[in-house]
């Protein structure tokens, strides 16, 4: 265990290493990195990110993080509203725009169906997904999924969903490798990914 000189430190420290893929001893090398910054380049962090939390909004329509009751795509008139591609958090919608090949419209669900994590269909914006889609004007749902077992099962219960919608459900090609999360492909793989997308039903 950790000896630490003050409790101070230390409990910054532990707040910090709460971050996901930060350690302990990551977690005191960037704490000790922030005391030899000026104080008011650590006030500008703590500050950002209080202002963050409690300012941040979520689009209307597809559930992305934005400043605005749309985020800027959803709010850009020269996208293809009849395209809504369906991911599962917001690094994939970065992830995607990356590519520069889509100009569709997105839908982020907040996560994937996980059983063994106690996430349900009704945890996630699977409904709205289904409203939006009932609301007419949307040809095409992409389902744009990490390449798992919790995201297959996620993408089938969409389309079970949408079945009778008449909305054509497609899924992105397999360039994807199994088990990989859609945020750290590169963005050739996944742009040739959205160009090859089949239908759900023959995949």
């Amino acid at each position: 265990m950790t000896s630490y000189p003050s409790a101070l430190l230390e409990r910054a420290v532990g707040e910090v290493s709460r971050l996901p893929g930060i350690g302990q001893r990551t977690a005191l090398r960037l704490v000790l990195h922030l005391l030899r910054q000026e104080e008011s380049q650590t006030e500008a962090l703590a500050d950002s990110l209080v202002t963050l939390r409690r300012d941040v909004r979520y689009c209307r329509l597809c559930h992305n993080i934005c400043d605005d009751e749309l985020c800027d795509i959803c709010a850009n008139t020269s996208r293809d509203n009849s395209l809504v591609c369906v991911v599962e958090n917001i690094q994939d919608v970065m992830a995607i725009e990356n590519t520069q090949q889509y100009r569709g419209l997105y839908h982020v669900l907040g996560g994937i169906i996980s059983p063994m994590e106690g996430v349900g269909p009704a945890d996630l914006e699977i409904q709205s997904l289904v409203d939006r889609v009932g609301q007419g004007g949307v040809a095409e749902v992409i389902l744009a999924l990490s390449s798992t077992m919790e995201g297959d099962a996620t993408g089938f219960y969409i389309y079970r969903r949408l079945q009778d919608s008449g909305v054509r459900v497609t899924v992105i090609a397999r360039g994807v490798a199994q088990n990989d999360e859609l945020q750290y492909t590169d963005e050739v793989t996944l742009g040739r990914a959205l160009q090859g997308r089949i239908p759900f039903s023959t995949q």
